[in-house]
């Protein structure tokens, strides 16, 4: 029996997506459908899924793993201090303020369910009303590629915060209100533990990229023993075991793992572990139980009605930096609650200060809010019309190299300025390129000029001495990417190799035209690509995590580019059908110039 319970569980995860690819639902989440199916499989319809040690086993890793992946997820760029440069309201600030009325609202409703008699624990209840399911709020705003935008990293810092907060308080109250004789303090032991084990990790992690191989997975294998060490850290503090998988997710996350790392552990979780997890929560609940007594009945609305009032006050605060139809949608999205729910559910049957049919009543409740909560946000949400952003490159110093590239990048592609302190070119190119008469050349007066307020900066003026003058500002400004032209170099002078060293991107005319004459002879057909007006042969990088982890042949625009390099990790790849686009490939190919906007726009979109 079983066995056969497992087959009918795994039979059933394989099957789930098919059917909702197969009739185009995407509303619901997957992990929503899951457990209603349990609902179907287990004891409350046909009872085909029946607990066993085997599923309960299962089911208690796929909610670590879950919880695991959860912490990997967290941004901590966005928990520091940002420029504020719009004059509104910071998106931090917003976000803290947003979930303090979160937990006041929350404490608010559960005090109004012990007054009415419905439910008498008011601080377990209101752990429970200001969580927020962190996966489903990140799946919904990537779809929507919204992660890098104001509003998307406003939303994942409040879900990020309704994760983070309630795991903790729900470890505390756990400890103070359980039978274990441990002091409260020792939580602080797991935090140590995690620390230990960040800074024990760090440097050896960039080593085993260098030794790994297929065969042993230590990117992997460390990720699980960071589960399972601070896993037990946790049971042996007194703690719950999802507050060790929790951290464990993020001590892998601040390790700085491979874009590869994630594929396969998010593929290992989803693939196997989380939909057990989900599918048995389903088939444990007892409907006809819940049925059969009407005040656990009643208990649904009202609970759910308590998912929704926790979020409201989020609605005017962020109406101070976004419209209402967003305000409103991003309020929707932040009711969705279900990751947490269910392993806090378990410690309250635990403490036994929550009954099985309250907290069903408690998981229906979340579970409607998944299939809810994500429509009414892709109802209410209004995109911002966005213009594709184009690469601003400024040169500095005008002559006849730098004005005729600065005539073509300007067809569409980039927003190139020049800059010259000679009277005498800007008088001859001021009508053909957009150029700016410096006074004088120094520090103060390109900063004034906003010369290096850009993301290219090419330095050409003839003169070597001013090229790395410029080269020193330029760095010092932290421009993105400087090229520089060096036409010759004191062998005994270091600065040459210093500025390269430094990721001054060097040129000159003898070693072009050098590279020039042979591609002419070697490949002349790649050089008719680069002198083509039509074609050309061009270079983006993957800033959108929705194409990361597909493969080349499953692009967009695979079949109108040809696909030359993948320089990653300072190599270049050879690509093939089957290999993976991982975040921050730089993408070689060649194509029609008519269609190089619209591929980048999409591409380089950061998400």
């Amino acid at each position: 029996m079983e066995s056969t319970s497992l087959l009918v569980v795994l039979f059933a995860a394989l099957l789930i997506p098919l059917l909702m690819a197969r009739f185009n639902i995407h509303s619901v989440p997957t992990a929503v459908a899951e457990i209603i199916v349990g609902i179907v499989l287990g004891k409350s319809l046909l009872g085909w899924v029946a607990t066993n040690s085997v599923l309960e086993e299962l089911r208690s890793l796929g909610v670590i793993v879950l919880i695991f992946l959860s912490g990997m997820e967290i941004d901590f760029s966005l928990f520091k201090p940002q420029k504020n440069t719009t004059g509104k309201i910071g998106i931090a600030k917003l976000a803290f303020l947003g979930y303090g009325s979160i937990i006041l609202v929350a404490l608010g409703f559960s005090y109004l369910l012990k007054l009415m008699g419905l439910y008498s624990h008011v601080g377990f209840a209101a752990i429970i009303f200001a969580t927020v399911a962190l996966g489903v709020v990140i799946a919904a705003l990537k779809e929507k590629e919204l992660l890098s935008k104001p509003f998307g990293q406003t939303i994942l810092l409040l879900a990020a915060l309704g994760e983070v907060l309630p795991l903790i308080a729900l470890t505390v109250y756990q400890n103070l209100n359980g039978t274990s004789s441990r002091s409260v303090w020792l939580l602080l032991l797991i935090f140590l533990a995690a620390i230990v084990l960040l800074l024990r990790f760090r440097k050896p992690y960039q080593w085993f990229a260098q030794i790994d191989k297929s065969t042993t997975q230590l990117d992997i294998r460390l990720a699980f023993f960071l589960i399972v060490t601070l896993v037990t850290v946790a049971e042996s503090v007194g703690a719950e075991n999802i507050l060790g998988a929790f951290l464990a997710g993020m001590v892998m996350k601040l390790l700085q793992p491979r874009e590869e790392t994630q594929d396969k552990l998010t593929s290992l979780g989803y693939g196997f572990f989380i939909p057990i997890f989900f599918i048995m929560t389903g088939a444990n609940m007892d409907l006809r139980q819940l049925l059969q007594e009407p005040k656990s009945l009643a208990l649904i609305p009202i609970l759910l009605i308590g998912f929704f009032a926790a979020k409201v006050a989020l609605v005017p605060l962020l109406m101070l930096r976004f419209r209402k139809h967003n305000a409103l949608a991003g309020t929707f999205l932040t009711s969705t609650t279900i990751t947490l729910v269910i392993p806090a559910l378990s410690v309250g049957r635990n403490l036994g200060i929550i009954s099985t049919t309250q907290s069903g009543a408690f998981t229906l409740a979340a579970v409607i809010t998944c299939i809810v909560s994500p429509i009414l946000f892709n109802t209410f949400y209004v995109a911002e019309k966005e213009d594709f952003k184009k690469t601003r490159v400024h040169f500095i110093g005008a002559n006849l190299t730098t004005v005729p590239i600065a005539q073509q990048l300007s067809k569409g592609l980039y927003d190139v300025h020049l800059y010259t302190d000679d009277p005498e070119k800007y008088k001859t190119y001021n009508s053909e390129v957009d150029v700016t008469l410096l006074p004088q050349l120094d520090d103060a007066t390109l900063r004034e000029a906003q010369a290096f307020d850009t993301d290219i900066v090419t330095l050409a003026y003839f003169d070597h001495t001013k090229n790395v003058a410029l080269a020193k500002w330029a760095l010092a400004a932290k421009v993105p990417r400087i090229i520089a032209r060096f036409e010759a170099k004191n062998a005994s002078d270091s600065e040459y190799d210093d500025l390269a060293a430094q990721g001054v991107e060097i040129y000159n005319t003898f070693e072009t035209n050098i590279a020039m004459l042979r591609s002419l002879i070697e490949t002349p057909s790649t050089l008719k690509i680069l002198e083509d007006t039509e074609a050309g042969i061009f270079e983006i990088v993957v800033n959108n995590r929705r194409f990361t982890g597909l493969e080349v042949k499953n692009l967009p625009f695979v079949n109108d580019i040809t696909i030359s390099q993948i320089f990653r990790d300072n190599h270049f790849i050879a690509p093939h059908g089957d290999t993976q686009i991982h975040l921050g490939d730089h993408i070689i190919f060649s194509g029609d110039k008519k269609g190089i906007a619209q591929i980048r726009a999409q591409f380089e979109k950061q998400n």
